[in-house]
């Protein structure tokens, strides 16, 4: 890697150094600043605006020796996850960040919802250069009906199921994750269009349903803002049973186990 790629810099909401739950192993998750969707469940919301007071402008150099102190506790299966945000907003400093890894011998994990994809050329190729240092993509489907994810989200899910589609083409290895949320994106007639999807993919190594859970309200309250979902519960054991038939992903059970 030439010296001018490791200087390439990134807005840096965060990073987290024994992350269990964004790819294989132990990782160290990187969370960047600026993301277009505006999930009502979102446990980021302070990631949303492009520029933050609290977050801070870092090089791949710095952000790579920041995570290389932890890399002993990776084992074999773990690595970089970079996360958001969207990453895909700040795709050079991602870009450059994963080829350093790579040269390092350091697995890499993005976690995106796909919401900048389109198929212009000049965007794919800046996609297939990221994607050609990318081991592992997590990619989130948070509703297939196209009114409910747009009520969801605030913005449309046919571009996303296209990525999802560009990279089953392109034989790109991927975790989908679907967040299951009562009253808006737990409906039977969904999750079995859902499911019949995911199936169409090649190279979906992991399907799985997580249960929203409400840890990020308080991110709501500190930025002055209503929480979008107050009063939802967490789904019932059997609304996740019911979820995890209809799709045939992984049991309740082993979702427990796995992060534990």
């Amino acid at each position: 890697m030439v010296e001018d790629e490791k200087q390439v810099t990134g807005l840096i909401h965060s990073t987290e150094t024994f992350g269990t739950v964004d790819g294989p192993g132990v990782r160290f998750v990187v969370f960047v600043q600026g993301c277009r969707m505006r999930c009502k469940y979102c446990h980021n919301p302070d990631t949303w605006a492009m520029k933050n007071s609290k977050a801070t402008t870092r090089t791949v150099e710095d952000v790579m020796e920041e995570a290389r102190r932890f890399q002993g506790f990776w084992g074999t299966k773990g690595g970089i996850t970079v996360s958001g945000g969207e990453a895909l907003l700040q795709i050079d400093f991602v870009t450059a960040l994963f080829k350093y890894a790579h040269e390092l011998g350091i697995h890499t994990t993005l976690d995106t919802a796909a919401q900048p994809f389109n198929t212009d050329p000049y965007v794919t190729e800046r996609i297939d250069d990221l994607l050609a240092v990318t081991d592992l993509v997590l990619l989130d489907l948070k509703e297939i009906n196209p009114e409910r994810h747009k009520t969801l989200t605030g913005n449309k899910v046919d571009n996303i199921l296209e990525f999802a589609q560009y990279l089953s083409d392109h034989d790109k290895a991927m975790w989908i994750r679907h967040v299951l949320v009562p009253g808006e994106s737990d409906f039977d007639e969904d999750l079995v269009a859902l499911g019949e999807f995911v199936k169409t993919l090649k190279n979906v190594l992991k399907f799985e349903i997580l249960p929203y859970h409400t840890m990020g309200e308080f991110k709501w309250r500190e930025l002055g803002w209503k929480y979008q979902l107050e009063g939802v519960k967490p789904p019932t054991k059997s609304r996740v049973h019911n979820a995890q038939a209809l799709m045939d992903t992984e049991s309740y059970q082993d979702y427990l186990e796995r992060i534990k």
